[in-house]
């Protein structure tokens, strides 16, 4: 069944094409080379119409028209003009020969160029003339109109700006004369084989003359102009419209009054310059008023790099036309570089956009809220049906003076970007350097960072208030028209009729003026309370008309019509009298009442704001266009240069400015720069036609696109990687330091930026977020790739600096993924640490801690068993490592002060290993690499067994047979001399030093071991605890763990399988079958964490694969008693050797330091007695070790002595020392010891075991001792 148009579209009405990007760009005007509503042609093609007699001035209106747009493209072509020489290849000597071929080559190269220049000049002479013969045509006696319409005038004005313009970019570019020299002499060496060179030589001295005169086209239009007399007339009329309209603001548009600004010069000297008295000009214009007009615009906005100066034009043409040399007071002007240092300052308190940004930003504010409102307004009326008309009128023309506002705003803006410009050009900055060229002087250098920020603030108002006037186009387009249309119809049907009947009404030539005014431009048919007959009484201004209601209409006035109606007000007030005194609409003289006056005035400058109006888009496209800031032709020419870098660039300048500025609110205003690209480039297709301009804005745009994504991403990162620190910095340091605000990060508004995915830039639309995200992504593999370099250049005591470093990046992670789409963190972590393949188990990092362990920690790290710490031994072994990478302050923690604050924190763990980096180790490796470093750990343990096996075999044969008992008469220092014959070692000092490295390696590994069991078990509690709960388990009367006979499940399976039936039985569930998926996931869940309670202990594991290990040397390490009772002779076991390299060490730990304990800690100890205990011979040790035995024999020296001499403090003499560190040795064994029964009872046969997963498992009881081990991996097995 065929859906209805009507619900159709209904429904497509419910739809949004918005999303949630913002506006940060100026109007989307795409790049286009075909004609488009700006250009905005004006004809007149339905005055004839209208019978006024205006016909042949139209005619005429349309040529000055047409000639003054050729008169645009001439100047496109002059301001562009490059050079052609320096591309000119020069010939070595070696090819003379081809001389006259690159001569015609050149010639026909630059014949190109000068034939554009020639018909520059052509076009010139026909301009000047036929604008001085529309001049004359007003001196003539038989004119057919009085005087030249407003329209007229601003064309005559128009195409004499293209003539000046057109002379000074010819006086100013010294390329063309150059290019020209070189182009005669090459025609003077290939004319020979031509014919007519004669007639080409008279054609070249004429362009030469052209191009050599400065200020031709003025001396050509000034020969041209008074070739017959009274000129005068309409030069002054011009000067006087001119004065008027400055001087009331009557140009809308800042083009118009830079126009203007321009022609003024030009005209007081063309006027003054004439046959006739030159001091009727200021009868009708007081010269004071000039001169204040050239005061206060000291320089005029010409083209994009040049401009024009009111006193320097005035004074160089005085040297030109000698009539107007006796002008001092105009001549004594100063230019802008003449200025005395207090009138510059005057003049840049004027100029500069700084000085006046508070009230633009007042202005900017109040416009934008009160157009907003207006727009609401409009929305309601609009949906509102029946509305009241009085209503509606007054809402309708409230927007109307909205616009109107707008445009006026708009263009009082742009204009003071072009002046501040100009001025800027004007006074280049004082630096004496040489090395800076013009363009750098004038603009890289000429803006301080202030004047910078308020340009881009000035730019972003501009285009933010554009586009949203552009995008309301349609909107108040039937309002804007509705409105003109009721104005024109109130003047001419009410304000005209009055007139009629009271003014004008015996004056029979002005009421017929009035009369066609109705004629031509009232809607009788808008008409709605009249009758048929009223309506033709109307029309005659009869008496007794009443005031007329309108129908609202949206139909404006034709430009003809709006033409004619200024035509004829001009010729009521004026009578056509050129030579009439006051200006256009003073009073001196004139017959009509000042009320009347004033509302034909007001209507008459109503008429110039409509045309602007009705070509709404236009008119926002020509307020908006910032182009200008970019070019630099001039200065390219003058400085001799393909180009400047970007950074003399004055778009990139305000980019860069906003990037680099510490004032976080422009940020949002960092594209607005970009539309200046935009509008240049539309300038050099469109209005300059030129395509190679377009390629360099273009390359200059990609390249400074990917610089601002580079630094915006930089800040972006920066940013958030404060925030995260900050975030996550000790609250009791922020309360004990005295200066806490330095690690506040202030807020930026970035999401606005991150929501960008359409950034017109040259007609292409650029996903901005995606941009980010890429580079964000590899902004965090660099960071994390940088910290694993950084820690690869350290010890591992810096895991703990790695850790929070890396945990600042992963909150940074988290707070920038609420913005931005990125990669998961755990996946960039896992892809910089090699560690994506599902078979991997040793990750880069867990390689990198294993290499720590083997090269530098084992072999130069020491043992302190009271702080349970690992530190540097004082006698290390050189390991060689790269320097630390240095890298920006974002990789770190954001900001130097956060940086600093989180090193102070590294710097408490940075000279020592122990709990906290075990901590930081269990938490970077995870579960799945930790077990692949605990068994290359064993595995380090086994091969040190093994390496250690022939060593203490040759330590073995240089004992003695049979060691007895120390006697208790030598002594201890006799007892002393006797170990040191029993341990004949002295030629076997590098095998003990070896061996004792061993062992201490094998010690720090358990200890190692010791301090990773005790946080896995911390670990592992925190986890039972937050399982416990949803698994059922709840805690025995014995310390067992028991589950709870609530149901047959446990309360998470429970919980999903009630809810899936639940929803299953709901008749409104979209998905019943998702539930029972989750109720099947839950009991995954279950059985899985369930099967990891019974978590092992790592220690203990340690210990029974070291176990393991010693079994194959157990023979050689523990010889059996042959009588079954414990020998207390022999000397082969491995509790004797042990029991002599302990006697060894501590008497050299005795002596000054540094000794054999700060190179072997209190790891030996560990690495012993482990072994002495799971050996069996723990009992033989603590019986017959030589340093207990000689602590025996101290205890009965010392009780026999102080029996003897009845002292308490007696002392073995010389011993103090070595019985200190024997007392020592012997706590610190017995500890070992303590701890090895508590973890590892020889005594309940026990033994660990390992699942296939790597994961350690509890103690596990056998029947019989054998078996006790066949658990376990072996070495090779």
């Amino acid at each position: 069944m065929a859906v209805p148009v009507e619900e159709a579209i209904a429904a497509l009405s419910t739809f949004s094409l918005e999303d949630e990007q913002p506006e940060v760009q100026g109007p989307g005007v795409w790049v286009s080379t075909e004609r488009g509503a700006t250009e905005s042609p004006i004809e007149y093609s339905d005055v004839s119409a209208y019978r006024l007699s205006l016909s042949e001035d139209t005619k005429a209106l349309n040529q000055l028209n047409v000639l003054s747009q050729e008169g645009k493209e001439m100047a496109s072509v002059l301001y562009t003009y490059r050079s052609c020489v320096k591309a000119l290849p020069q010939l070595p000597d070696s090819m003379k020969q081809s001389q006259a071929d690159l001569y015609l080559e050149t010639y026909q190269v630059l014949d190109l160029e000068m034939s554009r220049l020639r018909e520059i000049q052509r076009w010139q002479a026909s301009a000047s003339s036929k604008l001085a013969a529309d001049m004359q045509r007003f001196s003539r006696p038989e004119r057919r109109i009085n005087g030249p319409t407003i329209s007229h005038l601003w064309s005559m004005l128009k195409l004499l700006d293209v003539l000046v313009q057109l002379d000074h970019l010819k006086n100013a570019k010294a390329s063309i004369p150059n290019d020209f020299t070189w182009y005669k002499r090459t025609f003077t060496q290939v004319s020979g084989q031509w014919q007519d060179s004669d007639s080409m030589r008279e054609e070249l001295d004429d362009l030469q003359i052209f191009l050599s005169t400065r200020w031709a086209i003025l001396l050509n239009l000034h020969v041209e102009m008074f070739r017959v007399n009274n000129v005068e007339d309409i030069l002054q009329v011009l000067i006087v419209f001119v004065v008027e309209s400055l001087e009331l603001d009557f140009a809308l548009l800042f083009p118009e009054r830079h126009i203007l600004l321009r022609v003024l010069p030009v005209l007081v000297v063309l006027v003054t310059s004439s046959e006739k008295d030159s001091e009727s000009l200021y009868k009708r214009v007081k010269i004071n008023r000039l001169i204040n007009i050239f005061k206060n615009e000291a320089v005029i906005p010409a083209f994009p790099d040049l401009h024009l100066s009111p006193a320097a034009i005035l004074k160089e043409l005085s040297t030109y036309f000698p009539k107007f040399s006796s002008q001092t007071r105009l001549l004594t002007l100063p230019a802008p570089h003449e200025l005395p240092p207090r009138e510059a300052q005057e003049y840049q308190r004027h100029y500069l956009i700084i000085n006046h940004i508070g009230a633009i930003r007042a202005e900017h504010d109040d416009f934008v809220i009160r157009f907003a409102s207006a727009m609401n307004q409009l929305l309601l009326l609009k949906s509102t049906d029946g509305s009241d008309i009085e209503w509606s009128k007054e809402v309708k023309g409230n927007m109307y003076d909205m616009i109107v506002e707008g445009f006026q705003l708009l263009s009082k803006w742009t204009a003071r970007i072009w002046e501040q410009c100009a001025w800027k050009f004007s006074r280049p900055c004082k630096d004496p350097s040489e090395s800076f060229s013009d363009y750098e002087k004038v603009v890289r250098y000429n803006y301080s960072a202030e004047e910078r920020k308020a340009l881009v603030e000035l730019v972003s108002y501009i285009k933010s208030v554009g586009s949203m006037m552009q995008r309301c186009d349609t909107l108040v387009a039937d309002a804007l028209w509705e409105t003109i249309h009721a104005e024109v119809q109130d003047f001419v049907q009410n304000t005209l009729a009055i007139m009629l009947r009271t003014t004008f009404r015996k004056k029979k030539d002005l009421s017929r003026i009035l009369s066609d005014m109705r004629t031509l431009s009232a809607d009788w048919m808008a008409n709605t309370n009249k009758s048929e007959s009223e309506l033709q009484s109307s029309q005659h201004g009869g008496e007794d008309s009443k005031a007329n209601i309108f129908y609202p209409r949206a139909v404006a006035p034709t430009t003809a019509q709006v033409h004619c109606l200024q035509f004829l007000i001009y010729e009521v007030v004026s009578g056509g009298n050129l030579r009439r005194p006051g200006g256009l609409f003073g009073n001196s003289g004139s017959e009509i009442p000042v009320n009347d006056l004033k509302q034909l005035e007001t209507f008459f400058y109503k008429l110039g704001f409509f045309l602007h109006i009705l070509d709404y888009s236009a008119t926002v496209a020509t307020l908006t266009d910032l182009g200008f800031l970019w070019f630099r032709e001039f200065f390219l020419e003058s400085s001799r240069v393909i180009q400047f870098p970007i950074e003399c660039s004055l778009p990139w300048m305000l980019v860069d400015c906003v990037l680099e500025s510490p004032n976080s609110g422009l940020l949002e205003s960092v594209l607005m720069p970009f539309d200046i690209y935009n509008d240049s480039a539309q300038q050099a297709l469109v209005l300059l036609k030129q395509r190679y301009l377009y390629d360099e804005i273009e390359a200059e745009v990609d390249h400074c696109f990917d610089i601002f994504v580079t630094k915006l991403c930089e800040i972006i990162f920066t940013y958030y990687k404060s925030w995260a620190a900050s975030e996550l910095l000790d609250p009791s340091f922020l309360f004990a330091s005295d200066n806490a605000e330095k690690y506040a990060v202030q807020p930026i508004r970035l999401n606005m930026l991150l929501k960008m995915t359409r950034v017109k830039l040259l007609g292409r639309m650029i996903n901005l977020r995606s941009l980010i995200t890429e580079r964000i992504n590899k902004a965090f593999r660099e960071n994390i790739e940088f910290l694993f370099d950084r820690f690869e250049c350290q010890d591992l005591c810096a895991i703990v600096e790695l850790e929070k470093l890396l945990d600042v990046l992963k909150h940074s992670h988290e707070l920038l993924s609420r913005d931005l789409s990125i990669d998961s963190f755990s996946l960039m972590l896992n892809e910089m640490q090699e560690n994506i393949s599902l078979v991997s188990f040793s990750s880069r990092l867990a390689s990198q801690i294993w290499s720590e362990l083997q090269t530098d920690f084992l072999p130069n790290f020491i043992l302190c068993n009271t702080t349970q710490r690992f530190i540097r031994s004082s006698r290390t072994v050189p390991v060689q490592k790269p320097s630390v990478p240095s890298a920006k302050p974002s990789f770190y923690c954001g900001t130097q002060d956060l940086n600093s604050a989180h090193q102070s924190f590294a710097r408490l763990h940075s000279g020592f290993f122990g709990i906290p980096h075990m901590y930081s180790i269990v938490r970077l490796l995870g579960s799945r690499s930790l077990p692949w470093l605990i068994r290359a750990l064993l595995d380090h343990i086994s091969n040190k067994i093994t390496l250690l096996e022939p060593m203490i075999t040759g330590l073995q044969e240089s004992l003695p047979k049979s060691i007895g008992l120390l006697p208790f008469d030598g002594g201890v220092t006799g007892c002393v001399r006797l170990v040191k014959e029993h341990l004949n070692w002295e030629t076997k000092s590098e095998l003990k030093a070896e061996v004792l490295h061993g062992l201490k390696e094998i010690g720090s590994v358990l200890y190692w071991m010791g301090l990773l069991d005790i946080v896995l078990r911390e670990k592992d509690s925190m986890d039972f605890m937050q399982t416990a709960p949803w698994l059922g388990l709840l805690p025995g009367g014995d310390g067992q763990i028991v589950t709870s006979q609530d149901g047959e499940h446990s309360p998470v399976v429970s919980l999903f399988k009630s809810t899936a039936s639940a929803m299953v039985s709901y008749p409104g569930c979209p998905s019943p079958s998702s539930f029972h998926i989750m109720a099947k996931q839950a009991e995954a869940a279950d059985l899985l964490y369930k099967a990891n309670l019974n978590s092992g202990s790592v220690l203990e594991y340690a210990l029974a694969f070291t176990s393991a290990a010693l079994d194959k040397y157990c023979s050689k390490w523990s010889a059996a008693p042959k009588t079954g009772f414990i020998d207390i002779t022999i000397s082969k076991d491995f509790y004797r050797i042990y029991s002599g390299l302990q006697i060894g060490y501590l008497e050299e730990s005795a002596q000054v330091s540094p000794n054999s304990h700060d190179r072997l800690g209190d790891s030996i100890a560990w690495g012993g007695c482990t072994i002495i205990y799971l050996l069996g011979q723990q009992l033989h040790f603590e019986l017959f070790d030589f340093s207990y035995q000689i602590l025996n024999i101290a205890e009965v020296e010392a009780v026999s002595v102080m029996q003897t001499h009845k002292n308490s403090q007696f002392s073995v003499q010389g011993w103090e020392a070595l019985l200190e560190a024997m007392k020592k040795a012997r706590r610190l064994n017995n500890h070992v010891f303590s701890m090895l029964k508590a973890r590892c009872p020889l005594e309940e046969k026990t033994a660990c075991a390992i699942k296939q997963s790597g994961a350690p498992i509890h103690r596990i009881k056998f029947d019989n001792t054998v078996s006790a081990f066949e658990t376990l991996p072996q070495k090779g097995a």
